[in-house]
């Protein structure tokens, strides 16, 4: 997307309201991440305004973040307990906090953001090099297939017709860069406003070959937060990877 800046992406307008939107299972998230983590220390990776972190912390996982938005990292400030987190500012791909965890975690789709097979590899990297040795790295993303029908390259969705406002979802699918652009754009009487993203799609399998070549393996897959069965009606995954860890329990 000409002009698009992935560092800018997430600036003040953005974090004002990112919290107004939640998708309904955060609470699944966050249980799930407790479980594994065993009340060990953990890393977030695009920590963003704490909607898992703070809850997590709740439930007695210390957590540390990284983030690359300053204006989220000051929304997550402001909120209780908030300021009591030790977010790295950085591109998660590369930045440290030179400590190790039980758990390294990315959610959300998150691993799309960074827009390079280069960049998503050095994330797998980088996550390796803050685990323990027996800590897991956990993924959860949607599936491909799930975003962009096969044989299309484009699309529009209503995302909101109301008699004051409308709101379209406007993407470009490029198979060969992997690369979705997509624009948010709602339509009011007052005027027009663009919500900019690009992300790069991976599958599943492509993460499992992200893992090898920085050391990891794949531990558990499943469907979603629940633990619900990974199969080919799946639309989204939660994958554990861990150096050499056995199944979770």
């Amino acid at each position: 997307m000409e002009g698009f800046d992935p560092a800018s992406s997430f600036g003040p307008d953005v974090a004002a309201h990112y919290d107004d939107h939640p998708r309904g299972d955060e609470e699944a998230a966050v249980a799930f991440l407790a479980q594994v983590a065993r009340r060990r220390p953990a890393l977030e990776f695009a920590i963003g305004t704490g909607r898992i972190a703070l809850p997590l912390t709740g439930r007695g996982v210390p957590v540390d973040g990284i983030e690359l938005s300053t204006h989220m990292v000051e929304r997550l400030r402001a909120k209780p307990g908030g300021s009591q987190i030790n977010v790295t500012i950085g591109d998660m791909s590369v930045a440290t906090t030179d400590q190790r965890y039980g758990l390294v975690y990315i959610v959300f789709n998150t691993i799309f953001n960074l827009l390079t097979a280069e960049d998503q590899i050095s994330c797998f990297e980088n996550a390796a090099r803050h685990l323990a040795a027996d800590g897991h790295f956990v993924v959860e993303a949607a599936l491909p297939h799930a975003w962009i029908e096969p044989g299309k390259s484009d699309y529009v969705h209503a995302e909101h017709v109301g008699k004051d406002i409308v709101g379209l979802d406007v993407a470009r699918y490029d198979p060969v860069t992997q690369l979705l652009e997509e624009n948010h754009v709602r339509l009011t009487a007052s005027g027009i406003e663009l919500s900019p993203i690009v992300c790069r799609l991976i599958t599943p399998g492509e993460m499992d070959l992200m893992a090898r070549i920085a050391g990891l393996r794949l531990v558990d897959r499943f469907a979603n937060w629940q633990r619900s069965a990974f199969d080919a009606r799946s639309s989204a995954h939660v994958s554990v990877y861990g150096i050499e860890s056995p199944r979770l329990r």
